[in-house]
């Protein structure tokens, strides 16, 4: 007996290409491995069996050949309409079973994956009759209302862990095995094929250009389902220890303020990935694939190991990777209990190509992973830069002729301070120290152009962590000043909670005496180092030891319209430990829930009785030299597309504490949300 093989079904209606798939497929296997091909159509017993030959199959070929046995089956004579010769397929290293039925429910206890192959009903009859017209026309209804029959019965579609659409430009072989990667129980079978990231060459090329990042944007992306631009507004305010609007940017908000960094999943390398509730579909253009499990696990297995050193003299820790976020309710994965939320749990797309923007240096770098479209994509960026950095008109804000939205609340201001006290009386008994309690805005907008909007709000409310991620039906515009998690390439980690905030006054005078009652609140100095607590011991997890230090404490920052109380944390990252894990010891932030976190964030659930999204979870990138770079999700406007418009979100909250006031609460909620929603014209809704 052999050991037992790993069985591919390729699956898929009449006339998908599923066979001219198998073939290509199994040919770049056999570089490495011994391959078996197996077509089901040896096996169909007519043109009215293919219930009868999904049984066979399943019970005379997969049920042996998982065992490591050979298959011992009778072919079906065609011409003669009979059983044929009786055959034997061997038990290689890899078999793939090619046809209709091949992922079928019967055959499923001994398959390792099913790739399922969609294409249009039209594409499939001109596929399949051009192939097997003089045989085939004549049954092309019967055998058609026989898959019809089966698939009504047996959903193989939504079962199958990849789906490929569009095989005839060719790319969906490689695409397939790269898409085979992300399924467990494949990736240590088809080694080297299936070798991650690993063998990737980055090219890269330093311009003196300090484009308009938001004309470079519009040009290089404008145009992309799924693109991502991890904005430095502050930086473009003149964030660098200079004065905007004579704001005290602060070095600290200076280094986040650095880079930005804007991509697409355009280009050979170019993936998007959308996860909820433990299953992650990983689009790679014409194939996506299905994994289930929790998030992290799949994070740390697309992520978690080292591909990419950054090149000489590149000063960002960004080289090439994944960006997105994180939405607040993959607690579910780290303590926290399982909440639905409308929107995804995450989303990222994988840059195989990206510019970053060195607002410190007035450079920008391109980077792109080598590959056949390489060099043509670098050619259009210099041109794209070279043009953005030349005088010009910067992109328009809104012109006011779309309506100002009109927001409703989720809790009004008798409901919202109800909530307080009931956080208050969970810190009495003990159940917390305390309780980041949120709420959220709503508003329908039938109007609305997120991009303009984002360029509006990035002006009125400039900020380090400023981002714009757009995805189909989803777009989140954020002005964070928050960092959630870094991680260094060389295992440097540093978090930096805010707690307590003041708004901004036009008085100076006034602005100032804003600034000292932040400086100087107890209370706010209260939460500030409960968080700092908290994420002191977040961070521990997977520190060395010894070395999580608090290098600021309850220091102020201020921004546009707001000051803020700022702590540091560092630590330095455990040598061998999952970055990916790391990660998930922190999330979601602790900044968001309150301390201890596991049982205040149960508490959270019971006041807000409604997920939170993408608010209160984390945007920012995974980069292939191994490191991170997270904000927190606040300040975030996330708008979804609808068959009407669009539905608009912004999430608010506030820390509360033994002593909290509920109407300085209020208040405070009202402050952090002035910033986006001035940007839109709009106001906090009464009562």
């Amino acid at each position: 007996m052999s050991p037992a093989p790993v069985i591919i079904a390729i699956d898929g209606r009449s006339g998908a290409g599923k066979t001219t798939l198998a073939i290509e497929l199994a040919a770049r296997l056999r570089e490495h491995h011994k391959v078996s091909l197996f077509h089901l159509e040896d096996i169909y017993p007519g043109w009215d069996g293919l219930a009868a030959g999904i049984e066979r199959y399943a019970t005379t070929v997969a049920a042996p050949l998982r065992r490591g046995e050979a298959a011992h089956w009778v072919s079906w004579d065609w011409e003669r309409h009979g059983d044929g010769a009786a055959r034997r397929t061997e038990p290689a290293e890899i078999v793939l079973v090619e046809g209709v039925g091949a992922g079928a429910a019967a055959a499923a206890p001994y398959l390792d994956a099913v790739v399922w192959a969609d294409a249009s009903g039209p594409d499939r009859r001109a596929r399949a009759l051009a192939r097997d017209g003089d045989s085939y026309r004549p049954y092309w209804r019967l055998w058609a209302r026989q898959e019809d029959a089966w698939l009504a019965a047996d959903d193989v579609p939504s079962r199958a862990d990849v789906r490929v659409q569009s095989l005839a430009d060719g790319s969906a072989p490689d695409q397939v095995l790269r898409a085979l990667q992300y399924v467990p129980a494949l990736a240590p079978a088809l080694a080297p094929e299936l070798s991650g990231r690993r063998g990737l060459e980055l090219r890269a090329e330093r311009l003196e250009a300090a484009p308009d990042a938001a004309r470079l944007f519009a040009e290089l992306y404008g145009g992309s389902a799924h693109a991502v631009w991890l904005d430095s507004s502050l930086a473009e305010a003149g964030g660098f220890g200079g004065a905007a609007a004579g704001l005290p940017w602060g070095a600290e908000a200076a280094e986040r303020s650095r880079f930005s960094i804007l991509a697409d999943d355009g280009g050979s390398f170019g993936e998007a990935v959308r996860h909820r509730s433990g299953q992650s579909w990983v689009d790679l253009g014409q194939a996506a694939v299905r994994v289930e499990g929790g998030f992290f696990r799949w994070l740390d297995g697309a992520w978690g190991s080292r591909a990419l050193d950054a090149p000489e003299g590149y000063p960002c820790e960004f080289v090439l990777g994944w960006l997105g976020y994180l939405g607040y309710e993959l607690k579910r994965e780290t303590g926290g209990s399982d909440v639905a939320a409308a929107t995804d749990d995450a989303c990222l797309i994988f840059a195989g190509r990206a510019v970053v923007l060195d607002h410190r240096e007035g450079t920008a770098w391109l980077l792109a992973l080598a590959g056949p479209d390489a060099a043509d994509w670098l050619a259009a960026a210099r041109t794209a830069v070279t043009r953005a950095a030349l005088p010009g008109e910067a992109v328009p804000a809104p012109s006011g002729a779309a309506a100002a939205p009109h927001f409703r609340a989720r809790d009004t201001e008798a409901a919202y301070k109800a909530k307080i006290a009931a956080a208050q009386y969970e810190i009495a008994e003990g159940n917390s120290y305390e309780v980041c309690l949120t709420t959220s805005l709503a508003a329908t907008a039938a109007d609305l152009d997120p991009w303009p909007t984002y360029l509006a709000l990035r002006r009125r409310s400039p900020a380090p962590f400023a981002s714009y991620l757009r995805f189909p039906a989803l777009t989140v515009a954020s002005t964070s000043p928050e960092r959630f998690l870094r991680i260094d390439a060389d295992g440097g980690m540093r978090a930096e909670p805010i707690k307590g905030t003041r708004r901004r006054a036009a008085d100076p005078d006034q602005d100032a005496m804003l600034l000292a009652d932040l400086e100087s609140s107890p209370k706010d100095r209260a939460e500030n180092i409960m968080i700092v607590d908290l994420l002191r011991n977040d961070l521990s997890h997977f520190a060395v030891p010894g070395s999580v230090t608090v290098s600021r404490l309850c220091a102020i920052e201020s921004y546009a319209t707001v000051h803020q109380m700022v702590s540091t944390i560092d630590a330095r990252l455990r040598p061998g430990t999952p970055r990916a894990e790391a990660v998930a010891a922190c999330f979601p932030a602790g900044s968001m829930t309150g301390a201890p976190k596991v049982s205040t964030m149960a508490i959270l659930d019971r006041l807000e009785a409604a997920p939170r999204g993408v608010y209160s979870g984390a945007i920012g990138y995974f980069s292939l030299s191994g490191a991170t770079d997270l904000a927190v999700a606040i300040r975030t406007l996330v708008v979804a597309s609808t068959e009407h418009g669009a539905e608009l979100g912004l999430g608010v909250g506030g820390a509360i504490t033994a002593d909290s006031s509920p109407p300085e609460e209020y208040d405070e909620i009202r402050t952090k949300a002035f910033g986006v929603l001035s940007a839109l014209g709009a106001e906090f809704p009464a009562g």
